[in-house]
């Protein structure tokens, strides 16, 4: 049985709903997701399928979080709060401790901290925390000379950088989020969810992947004192299941800034309108020059956390750097490791979100996306 595709596109964007709905077709009778796109801040693509799915409906969104994190550390660069220059000493002196002292955000941001994890791993509890995580690093000896190499700091960098923030600014990155940009803009993306929106929520499914495809996972390195084993926490006395993280109320209550938060595909596409264009009354978050700063090459080459080919901006992925690349050089966004997807195109004025409930195989944006965005991205340039 063919699911029903719900939702709505503009004129000129017919196209999108049949390249979502061919997808669908083909997915597992229980698929749930959402797709939802701006351009130049009108929604254009607000998709949705699944059983009991709604436009409003909340899904674990992993890494995707890092987007709004670093949206919101961008704001504060812009208005002179933080220095992309300034060493990370100068807002937090403890972080001079085993030899870290001449990194400077800029670096931080670009994923060259070498601050991937612990030595002795975190607890469950300790993730869900951004000041414990940052307590823990500050005293931590880097895995690689501070600046000299990049490695993805999967479940770190948001606490990182979150403390320079609250350093800076008495108020934690997850509030400033709330104040500055979610609440403002009526965004359906929590750092930390509410009791209250728990009904909207829905568990993250674990992966099915093919029996090739398990083959391939079981091929991948895995030692347990491996960067990628101490990046993603396999190496502790509590080794953490990606797949059920944001399945831990812990978790989606406090919105770690890194992995923790909480969105629709609405919530999503919409942070990155409100990036980049006019939303209602409301100006862009970012200056061009904001954003090309951000979305500029920081760290791009052999990652050593991922052991393959990466690019980073700061605090952004280069989005089009691989998986996209008829995307504009100055995209700035995140995936997350469920299989959701969201970016800003400047060029192009896209903003663009998905989600989906069940965990995709091989972990980052799920391989559907790359369908979504081309047929989205073609639709925005004739619009």
């Amino acid at each position: 049985m063919t699911q029903e595709i719900h939702g709505t596109v503009s004129d000129g964007f017919e196209a999108v709903r049949e390249e979502f709905a061919a997808f669908v077709a083909g997915e597992p009778p229980d698929y749930e997701g959402q797709l939802c796109a701006y351009v130049h801040g009108r929604r254009v693509v607000d998709l949705w399928a699944g059983p009991d799915t709604g436009p409003d409906t909340l899904y674990g969104v992993y890494s995707s979080t890092k987007g709004a994190a670093h949206l919101v550390v961008a704001v504060l660069v812009q208005e002179g709060t933080l220095e992309l220059n300034r060493k990370v000493t100068y807002y937090w002196p403890e972080f001079a401790a085993e030899d870290k002292s001449t990194l400077t955000l800029r670096d931080l941001l670009a994923h060259r901290a070498g601050l991937v994890g612990a030595d002795t791993g975190f607890t469950l509890e300790e993730l869900a925390c951004d000041r414990l995580i940052a307590e823990r690093l500050a005293d931590q000896r880097p895995f690689w000379r501070p600046g000299t190499a990049f490695g993805y700091h999967a479940f770190v960098i948001g606490a990182l950088t979150g403390e320079i923030v609250r350093r800076a600014t008495g108020r934690t990155l997850q509030q400033v989020h709330e104040e500055r940009v979610r609440a403002p803009y009526g965004l359906d993306f929590y750092l930390g969810l509410p009791e209250a929106l728990e009904p909207r929520f829905r568990t993250v499914q674990p992966m099915q992947p093919t029996p090739e495809e398990r083959e391939l996972l079981d091929s991948l390195p895995s030692g347990p004192h491996t960067l990628a084993s101490i990046a993603f926490n396999r190496h502790g006395a509590e080794p953490t299941d990606l797949e059920s993280l944001p399945n831990h109320r812990v978790v989606r209550a406090k919105g770690p800034a890194s992995v923790g938060g909480v969105a629709s595909a609405r919530g999503l596409a919409g942070l990155y309108a409100a990036a980049i264009s006019e939303v209602g009354e409301h100006a862009p978050l970012l200056k061009p020059d904001t954003v090309a700063e951000f979305g500029q090459y920081h760290s791009t080459g052999y990652d050593l956390v991922a052991r393959a080919h990466k690019s980073f901006g700061l605090g952004f992925q280069k989005t089009a750097d691989v998986a996209y690349p008829f995307l504009g050089a100055n995209t700035i966004g995140h995936s997350g490791a469920g299989g959701s997807q969201a970016f800003a195109d400047p060029h192009s004025g896209l903003a663009y979100g998905y989600t989906r409930r069940r965990f995709a195989f091989p972990g980052g944006a799920a391989p559907e996306n790359e369908r979504f965005v081309r047929a989205v991205h073609a639709a925005a340039l004739r619009d």
